[in-house]
């Protein structure tokens, strides 16, 4: 769904400083985060590169107004969070949502790598890029994710847009490249069409899943306890919410 522009929304990005990636690439990701950077530049404690190697990176494709994201980078401090988003205005209400949540003042200062390693601030894992994720080679080299989530996507559910789907084998190809060897695909959703096409090209892809869940909130799986805006809504209202893992 197409949000309303925000109002001032240029000056209000602009507020939210650090938290947004301005230029998102494969180059960026160590730039953004003060202890990847840090360990990039050999910072006193980091033995090099080799230490952003061992800091997982987890990535939201499609992270709509933040509550997941934001609530996983709290709980894991010793990971790091990427936002992935295309509409300003909802990637808006994300940052706005994150700097409330970190006690920033709204001018959205994120402390810098020196500051960062005096003490760990609040939500410093996490920073937020605006972008459509039309080709995973060009935002992340091979191996370079330990976990991706896809919650709530667009179903797309027109039979002819089926490739403009998340989940389409293809798509999920990609993300295979971009994840380390142990890392993880999780995807939620309320949509039985959709996730049964998702199912489907898992198998296409020649993988089986480690957890597929019909009813997620009828377990106690991990997944269960951080939950989307959508999530929250549709549990409300008596959804079952479906959930797939994939281990690789």
């Amino acid at each position: 769904m197409r949000q309303r522009k925000a109002k001032d929304l240029d000056k209000r990005l602009e507020a939210c400083g650090g938290w947004l990636v301005r230029e998102p690439g494969s180059g960026a990701w160590d730039e953004c985060f003060p202890d990847r950077r840090a360990a990039a530049d050999g910072a006193a404690g980091f033995d090099g590169a080799s230490a952003a190697d061992r800091r997982p990176l987890y990535a939201e494709i499609g992270c709509g107004k933040g509550d997941f994201l934001i609530a996983k980078a709290l709980q894991d401090p010793a990971g790091d969070y990427l936002g992935i988003e295309g509409q300003e205005t909802v990637l808006l209400r994300a940052m706005e949502k994150a700097i409330r949540m970190a006690g920033v003042r709204s001018g959205g200062t994120v402390p810098d790598a020196a500051a960062a390693h005096s003490g760990p601030a609040p939500l410093d894992n996490l920073r937020f890029a605006c972008c459509f994720v039309n080709d995973m080679t060009a935002l992340f080299t091979d191996g370079s994710l330990s976990g991706i989530y896809l919650n709530f996507s667009d179903p797309w559910p027109k039979a002819r847009h089926y490739k403009r789907r998340l989940t389409w084998r293809g798509r999920l190809q990609e993300y295979a490249g971009a994840l380390k060897p142990g890392g993880f695909l999780e995807c939620k959703t309320d949509n039985d069409d959709l996730f049964t096409f998702t199912l489907e090209e898992i198998a296409a892809c020649g993988w089986t899943p480690e957890i597929v869940e019909w009813d997620l909130h009828s377990t106690d799986l991990p997944a269960a306890q951080v939950c989307t805006e959508y999530e929250k809504k549709f549990r409300a209202a008596g959804k079952m919410i479906h959930y797939v893992r994939i281990a690789f």
